[in-house]
């Protein structure tokens, strides 16, 4: 009798509550909650997604007073991107009960929250209990949390639902997580060396602008250029991507031919060059920063406001784009797809076959969709004049990374701040690399074991590398200011050598080339590509080369001393070219 009832207890497996459907009838009349990505994503995600008839609202930055009510409110243990995110939903649900006088149940149906979920290994896995627990604990039970899981494919919502998770909003969405990392990448890139402080926020102010009205106008309009042709690729892909349907196919295959957003970032590159003054002839450490997703890409308290905090010691800083997690997830799909989902089951010579077709169709899918993300990426890029940074190749980054760490094992970054290290090491891309990740983050931890083989590696290649891991848990900013500041005195030292080292290479002195820039002001503008390697090369995202040296102060003065050595015109090199061609 007791083995029978200890069976019984066991056969009782746990099931996750189902949450009330938000459904297109609602609509017009609930608000959607998101946060998680910077504030420009934020903004831009508004933008495009207001013209489908749409109410949202992204949540500001995490503060410290959101990690405390996290913590207050859910589970302990839980990884710090959980307690700011969920802290940061219900104070905006306290104020809205506290300054609008609207009841719990009213607000639990005028709102919803769309957050990413996942399965990975790590923590990450149970954010969706932990926002039931927490929203429970805060008296909006019932509130709901609706999840689109970055493995859940193309087709995650119903007929019904109001937010169809299918290629349409896929491609939405992706768009403005590129928009959002370039234009983020170029403010990082000019307001080191801007002339006036602050003029770099004020001009971005005006270029938000006009990226947002043209993301509304894309939206809306429908294909014009290239309808027939756009209506056969879209038949094509409808057949060959399961779960595609026809008019999302149609919308993704008008992006082979649309350039409203190119257009409008060429007319931003325009004003920024107009309005922004720079001064390249500082040097300036560069500090690419990776890590855990969340920690790496938040402006606030969760990683200690660390981007303020590195330009305010006088570094540049290189933030890692979103679109390099949006790579690395289709990487990793076509990797499985090319060695075989495998089986346990034995299979017949036909059923074989058709297993092997079936995978490389996939991986045939996926390198597609990878193609057609990065050419629209370049195309955006170039546009601003090629000066943010390119992407990197995940191939690349695999081939670095193999000998150090196994690429097939998955969670947090993967292989990917080991290949990143190594990148910025060989290529000479950064003076610093800094991980920034939440305490006892798992998948970041195994990579943080490895860098000192790396380093070592590095050494006997000639090249040094310096690297710093951060891990954040709310508290603590003094402990890693400190070690922050340590790792930045070397990085430093690299720099200005390296700017001694190209300035008297040039033959000219530091005045002369800053009085040259006085008279031309073309070498004033921020958008005056220098060090930027096949910026008018469609696939240079593929094709990364290295640099002589990382800070973008060293390569302006070899550049300027090629410049005023020559008689006729600059001198030519296929890394840098003069300012009337870097102005178009």
């Amino acid at each position: 009798m007791m083995e029978g009832q200890a069976n019984q207890t066991h056969a009782a497996h746990y099931r996750r509550s189902e949450c009330r459907p938000f459904t297109r009838a609602e609509r017009d009349r609930v608000t959607v909650l998101y946060g998680g990505l910077t504030e420009r994503h934020g903004v831009l995600l508004g933008a495009a997604f207001a013209p489908l008839g749409y109410r949202s609202e992204a949540l500001p930055t995490p503060t410290n007073a959101d990690y405390r009510t996290g913590r207050e409110l859910g589970n302990p243990g839980m990884c710090n991107p959980a307690y700011f995110t969920i802290g940061a939903l219900v104070n905006r649900l306290r104020r809205l009960r506290d300054e609008t006088g609207l009841t719990p149940r009213e607000i639990n149906d005028a709102y919803v929250f769309v957050t990413a979920g996942s399965c990975g290994p790590c923590r990450f896995g149970m954010y969706e209990e932990e926002f039931g627990l927490a929203l429970r604990n805060s008296g909006f039970e019932g509130f709901r949390v609706i999840l689109f899981q970055e493995k859940g494919g193309l087709k995650q919502s119903g007929e019904e639902d109001a937010i169809p998770l299918n290629a349409r909003f896929a491609e939405r969405f992706i768009t403005c997580l590129m928009v959002g990392d370039l234009l983020n990448d170029l403010a990082m890139r000019i307001r080191p060396y801007e002339i006036v402080p602050g003029q770099t926020e004020r001009t971005f102010g005006k270029v938000m602008k006009i990226v947002c009205d043209a993301l509304r106008r894309q939206t809306m309009a429908a294909p014009t250029r290239g309808r027939w042709l756009t209506a056969l690729i879209g038949g094509a892909l409808c057949r060959r991507i399961p779960g595609l349907d026809r008019d999302s196919a149609r919308c993704i295959a008008h992006r082979l031919f649309d350039d409203t957003l190119v257009s409008a970032l060429a007319r931003c590159a325009e004003l920024i060059d107009r309005e922004i003054e720079v001064d390249f002839t500082r040097p300036k450490p560069l500090c690419k920063v990776t890590g855990e997703f969340w920690a790496q890409l938040t402006e606030g308290d969760g990683n200690y406001r660390l981007f303020e905090f590195l330009e305010s010691e006088g570094a540049e800083v290189a933030a890692e784009p979103v679109m390099t997690w949006v790579n690395y997830l289709i990487d990793v799909a076509a990797q499985r797809f090319r060695h075989g989902r495998g089986g346990t089951t034995k299979q017949t010579r036909d059923t074989a076959a058709r297993s092997r077709a079936a995978d490389w169709k996939g991986v045939a899918v996926l390198r597609l969709t990878a193609w057609l993300l990065n050419r629209d990426y370049e195309r955006m890029r170039r546009a601003l004049r090629g000066v943010p940074h390119p992407q990197i190749p995940q191939a690349m980054l695999r081939k670095l990374a193999r000998p150090f760490f196994n690429t097939h094992i998955v969670g947090g970054e993967g292989h990917m701040e080991i290949g990143k290290t190594l990148y910025c090491a060989l290529y000479r891309k950064a003076h610093l690399v800094i991980s920034v990740k939440p305490f006892g983050c798992l998948p970041s931890t195994q990579s943080d074991g490895v860098q000192p083989a790396v380093a070592a590696y590095c050494a006997r290649q000639g090249r040094s590398v310096h690297f710093v891991s951060i891990e954040t848990s709310g508290d603590g900013a003094v402990h890693a200011y400190s070690r922050l500041q340590s790792a930045l005195d070397e990085a430093r030292q690299v720099c200005e050598r390296e700017f001694e080292e190209a300035l008297a290479g040039s033959g000219a002195s530091l005045e002369s080339i800053r009085a040259y820039c006085r008279k031309n002001p073309a070498f004033r503008r921020p958008l005056y590509c220098v060090g930027q390697e096949n910026q008018n090369d469609l696939s240079s995202w593929s094709r990364p080369s290295a640099s002589h040296v990382a800070g973008r102060a060293a390569q302006f003065v070899t550049l300027m001393g090629n410049h005023l050595s020559a008689q006729s015109g600059p001198k030519k090199s296929p890394i840098w070219h003069d300012a009337t061609e870097a102005q178009g």
